[in-house]
Formats: structure tokens, sequence, C-alpha cells
């Protein structure tokens, strides 16, 4: 098949599972990659396995300081009506070319990728979720409680309201407009289903079990969590599980990520230090030393709040490590309670239980990890996930 691809993702694991995507289509069928200058092209180059890269320049404009930073409303809705117009070109330039079908991931301002509104080409839609700041309430926290006045005229801002309800159709229209849709797992299923009105398919990605894999490393006895430093994340949660195993006990934590928000580090950092947490922040680690991570410790914490799925417990798993997460989410869908690892409800107590059991029971964790490397290699493996999303890009194409 000749195959457009089109996204415009930064870093994290969306950007990680397009990229093997095209890297296994690529010997069987011909891509070309689509995208915009904003993405992130240096995470998951996807420039060796596609024919011809075409690079639109697009970036936001320039954002007002405070006191005229409701202005900034206005500028989003120009970015999103620029949007909108680079779309329909980038739409017509993929029709024209005759591809018989476009791959198409998210865009980081949209979530749902205004081009799926303008093309013709049939399309699949791989969406990872839905645009969560417009259908959930935002995670509490002290740095970003609004005022009682902002929030005033927050109620009453015509720029705002314009720019919610232009961001809200864009998204829904243009999830709308995709051929076909798929998603990651029956979670995500059936938010799109509540929220969209649409029917998707379940088509899990996979993880790379060659690159992924247990290296016979000592365990140092840390806990490993790994994600981008947003309140999302959960990692105030996993700071206070800790918290309350007893100090002679209490591991230290480990978190890895591809991106830091300043004011959530600045946060995790005093309520790591209040509850007598000792923990340690890495970002920018290559996949060779992310393997090796998930090699050392004694377990993996996984604890983000609503989570699609999430990579992060597959990769623990194909390493070796057993899993500790939140029985919330798409969670719950990767790790299988008590054979793979442990699943508990968000509370601090029932976390730290868990923890603690793994921590105190090596030959149990070892166990859990043995399985969770086979169960991974049997259910989750790239070959299996690319041959099924082979099958619904055919189906799209009407082949």
């Amino acid at each position: 098949m000749r195959i457009a691809v089109y996204h415009n993702l930064h870093s994290g694991g969306a950007k990680r599972t397009l990229f093997e995507e095209v890297r296994r289509l690529s010997p069987r069928h011909h891509l070309d990659l689509f995208s915009l200058s904003s993405a992130d092209h240096r995470f998951g180059d996807l420039s060796p396995f596609v024919h011809h890269s075409t690079i639109y320049p697009f970036h936001p404009g320039p954002r007002f300081r405070s006191p005229f930073g409701r202005l900034n409303q206005g500028v989003r809705l120009l970015d999103l009506l620029r949007l909108r117009r680079l779309s329909r070109r980038i739409a017509a330039e993929i029709d024209a070319a005759g591809y018989d079908v476009v791959l198409v991931h998210p865009c980081q301002y949209t979530q749902s990728p205004l081009v799926l509104t303008f093309l013709r080409t049939p399309t699949v839609y791989y969406c990872h979720e839905p645009l969560r700041k417009l259908y959930e309430p935002p995670v509490p926290r002290p740095y970003r409680k609004p005022s009682t006045g902002r929030r005033l005229l927050d109620g009453v801002d015509p720029l705002l309201r314009a720019y919610r309800v232009a961001l809200r159709r864009a998204d829904r229209v243009s999830l709308r407009s995709a051929s076909r849709v798929l998603v990651n797992s029956r979670f995500t299923q059936e938010n799109v289903r509540q929220l969209y009105g649409v029917e998707s398919r379940v088509c899990p990605h996979g993880v790379d079990t060659e690159q992924f894999r247990p290296l016979d490393l000592p365990r140092d006895g840390t806990v490993l969590s790994v994600g981008a430093l947003t309140p999302n994340k959960g990692f105030d949660f996993l700071i206070e599980g800790i918290a309350r195993i007893a100090d002679g006990r209490r591991p230290s934590l480990l978190i890895i990520s591809n991106y830091a928000e300043s004011q959530e580090r600045a946060y995790l950092e005093a309520l790591a230090a209040e509850r007598g947490v000792s923990v340690t922040f890495r970002t920018g680690v290559s996949n060779e030393e992310l393997v090796a991570a998930y090699n050392r410790a004694a377990l993996v914490a996984y604890t983000p709040v609503r989570e699609p799925l999430g990579l992060v417990p597959l990769e623990a798993m194909a390493c070796g490590t057993p899993v500790v997460g939140v029985r919330e989410g798409g969670v719950p869908e990767t790790v299988r309670h008590g054979e793979t690892g442990l699943l508990v409800e968000r509370r601090p107590e029932a976390l730290a239980q868990a923890i603690r059991r793994l921590l105190e029971d090596p030959a149990l964790a070892r166990q859990m990890g043995e399985r969770g490397r086979r169960y991974v290699c049997e259910q989750w493996g790239w070959e299996q996930a690319v041959a099924a999303l082979e099958e619904h890009l055919r189906a799209a194409a009407g082949g």
C-alpha cells in the first residue's frame, strides 16, 4: 500500500508508538511523512523509514505577559484558525498524491488533527486518548489554584469562551471525520463512545521485547516510576504511598521523565522532603539507560490518573520487573493482578502495603517478573500489533 503518515506529536509514549508502527510497516509498504515543524522530530526520528518527508512550518504565536495575559486566548484562537488553513492545504496535497490510506496520529494542539476534517483519502486515526483538558477536571495543585477573582473573570471572558468552543468543535468534528478510529484500550474505547458518540476499534500497541529485556543486573532496592512530570502522572500519590512505609524499610524513589514542568517538579520535591521520602529525578535518559533502570529497580510503581493504557508497565514487565499499579484507567488491561504485579485502589496505605509486600518477598517479586516477561512476549509483541494495524489500514483503503 501507499500510506501517508500524519502527526504533530511531541516526545513521549504516543511518538514511541508511531515510531514502532512506521519502522515495522516500512519494509512492506511505501510510506511518506507529513508533519509540522512544531512536532518533535528528533525523538523517535521517522525519516529513516519513509521515502519522503514534508514538514510544514507552524509555531504558535507569541504570548502576552501580565497584565495582558487574557489576550492570549485570542492568540490561541488565531493559532487555531491558522492551523485550520494549513490543515486544509496539507489534506489537499495528500489527496492529490493518490495514497491508498492515511495513518493519522494526534496533534499536540487539538488532539484529533484538523487534517482529518479535510481529507478525502480514507483515514485511520489512532486516538491515544480524548482531549482530556476539555472533558475532565484538572488534577488539583496548590500552585495553580485560581483566585476567586480569576474564576469570576474566566466565567465572563469572551475570548476564553470562544477559544474553548472552537477547540472542542475542532476536536469532535475531526475525530468524527475519520474513516476508522483505533484506540489503545477498552477504557479509551468507552471514553470515545461516551464523549464523541463514535464506535472505535481496540488495536493495542506493542513493546520492543528485544530492546526491553532482562539484563541480569543486580537489583538495588529502588522503586522506579517513569513518566512526564505533570499532575496527571500521579507522582504525588506515589510519594504519599512510600511515605507510609516505616523509616527503616522505606525505599528510595527514582523518577525518570522525558518532560518536566518546573512547577510540578518543585511541588514534588517539597512534598517528598516534607514526607521524608528520598527521591531522585532524571530527565533526558537514553533508551539504553531506561532499560538498565528497569532492570536495576526492585519494582516499578505506576500511579497515573485515569491513564488510557501506559507503556511503562509493559516495558517494565518486558524487562522482568514486577509492577505495582493503580486499579483505574487502562492499567488493569496490562498488569495481571497477582501474576505479573499488584493492583491497588487509590489509597496511600494500599499502595504502601503492595510495595512493601514485593520488597519483603524477593522470591515473589522475581516470580512476577518472570511471568511478566513471558506475558508481554506472548501478548504484546509489536509483530502482532502491527499485523492488526495493517488489517485496519487495508480495510479502510477498501482492500
